[in-house]
């Protein structure tokens, strides 16, 4: 009898100890947070993700194209759909060397406004647009003469002074600048008034002609090249 008590306390100390234990054993595994199945491995970095303030703006880029209507910014280059032609012939065809000249000589080695020149020296006025300070001169190119009829431009040719009136009617007698063309009223050389309107880089004289380059600088004036001549009133 007192050895079966003595076997029976043994075995339910043992398990007193053992219970313990055990559970030590197990229960870090049991409360251990199963990985997510959707876990990345462990070799594969985590992608950084970079916060986007609520107030943030997006810069554009630089590489952005100028709206077409953008409006011709003084100082700048001369500008319009004929300009590459304006060009002087020869390696000098440059507009930096146009602006080292009068404006007339500047503008005699170019073919497209070749009868405005001849017109200008028939006329005897080369040396008085060459001379004046800071005037603007509207020169038609060959093809808006070409628009007038023979007998038109005839009368011209052969009357000086229709002719040094219709040529001092394309010169204002001062400089005019592209921020000036939208709403322009400017005296000419010949004493009447004419006008210039538009917007952007598109801009008409008289609302008949068309500046097809405009703000060409030679030494003493600035050029606008048209492409229909210039009636100055009767």
């Amino acid at each position: 009898m007192n050895r079966t008590r003595l076997r029976t306390t043994a075995m339910a100390a043992a398990t007193a100890v053992a219970l313990p234990v055990s559970l030590g054993v197990l229960a870090p595994q049991a409360l251990a947070t199963p990985a997510s199945s959707h876990s990345r491995s462990a070799g594969t970095p985590m992608s950084p993700t970079t916060p986007t303030s609520p107030g943030a703006s997006v810069s554009p880029s630089p590489s952005e194209s100028p709206s077409p209507n953008a409006s011709v910014s003084p100082g700048a280059a001369p500008f319009g759909p004929g300009c590459s032609s304006l060009l002087r012939q020869g390696v000098n065809g440059t507009f930096a060397r146009m602006a080292t000249q009068p404006v007339v000589t500047a503008l005699a080695e170019n073919t497209h406004l070749s009868t405005f020149v001849a017109l200008v020296e028939k006329a005897k006025l080369a040396d008085k647009l060459n001379s004046a300070k800071d005037i603007t001169v509207f020169a038609p190119t060959n093809d808006a003469f070409a628009k007038l009829s023979k007998p038109q431009l005839d009368q011209f040719r052969n009357n000086e002074a229709q002719l040094r009136k219709l040529l001092n009617y394309t010169a204002a007698e001062k400089k005019i600048t592209p921020e000036q063309l939208p709403d322009g009223h400017f005296t000419t050389l010949e004493g009447s008034t004419l006008t210039t309107s538009g917007s952007g880089q598109s801009f008409k004289v008289d609302n008949t002609a068309n500046i097809v380059c405009g703000d060409v600088a030679t030494e003493n004036a600035t050029v606008y090249v048209i492409d229909t001549v210039l009636m100055p009133p009767s």
